[in-house]
């Protein structure tokens, strides 16, 4: 077994691996090449998976592997829906998808859009459905998920209004060169730290956004493809403590994140930073 970092999850008991496998991998790929690459997960000793409702057929293709690996794994899903009704529909197709009678984590996903935040965290919200399954046991922990360029801050925002157990969102060194969003990621991050919040970061190895160039992955992002590359912004990303990276939405790059991550020789420096951004022509996927 490869030696994957391990960490506490925030304020659940679970050693995870600071590496999570993010199932939005498994949207489009055949059952066959999720069971390869769950094995691959093993392998590298991978015991944490984040998928969603949202994830095309994630959640069905990892039942097969969690109706043997269930108690060895933390397992998150998420509902991206906004009123009551529809999120507690949606939290236990998700369960029935995947073969399981319970999750470690609900998350509230992508829940960026003031209206939206408004509608979840309301009286008649999504939120109110979370809750719920957590009293009935087949949810532990509650977090909040978000992408784009506003959504650090709406973490605080999120976090002042409820206790959440975890946060995702973007963390890259072409992100941070963003002064308003380092300012609001550090803030973040402080504030998880006093909560003892369990941070999950998300677009380790973004280089760009596609633009005009044909899209040949399954990332909504140009990743970053040469091995010597990712390790840099691998170990980027987990050499700052207390943050968990999500890897790579494409199968096929999977290899290399892990390999990465099996091999941390610490943080970058800034100098080699900005030289990866030169020598790759890399940009920040949100503005």
């Amino acid at each position: 077994m490869k030696n994957i970092v391990r960490s506490s999850f925030g304020r659940s008991d679970h050693q995870s691996s600071r590496t999570i496998f993010g199932a939005a991998a498994f949207s489009r790929v055949s059952q066959a090449e999720a069971d390869r690459t769950l094995e691959s997960c093993l392998s590298y000793g991978i015991n944490h998976i984040d998928t969603a409702a949202s994830y095309g057929d994630s959640e069905i293709r990892l039942a097969p592997f969690l109706k043997n690996y269930r108690k060895s794994v933390f397992l998150a899903t998420k509902t991206g829906e906004r009123h009551y009704k529809a999120a507690k529909e949606e939290i236990y197709r998700s369960l029935d998808r995947m073969g399981v009678e319970n999750v470690d984590l609900l998350q509230l996903h992508n829940l960026a859009d003031p209206k939206e935040w408004e509608r979840a965290m309301g009286e008649d919200g999504a939120l109110k459905a979370a809750m719920e399954a957590r009293d009935e046991g087949i949810v532990r922990f509650i977090g909040v998920t978000g992408h784009g360029i506003g959504i650090a801050q709406m973490h605080q925002k999120s976090l002042a209004a409820f206790d959440f157990d975890s946060v995702l969102l973007p963390y890259s060194y072409v992100l941070m060169q963003n002064p308003q969003y380092a300012h609001d990621f550090e803030t973040l991050i402080q504030l998880c730290q006093e909560r003892n919040v369990a941070v999950q970061t998300i677009k380790a190895i973004t280089r760009r956004p596609w633009g005009a160039i044909p899209q040949d992955r399954a990332t909504w992002y140009q990743p970053l493809e040469d091995q010597a590359d990712i390790d840099k912004a691998v170990n980027w990303v987990l050499g700052r403590e207390g943050v968990f990276l999500n890897t790579v939405g494409d199968i096929y790059l999977l290899p290399k994140v892990f390999d990465a991550a099996s091999r941390l020789t610490g943080r970058p420096s800034d100098q080699d930073m900005n030289a990866l951004m030169h020598d790759q022509a890399m940009a920040p996927l949100f503005v």
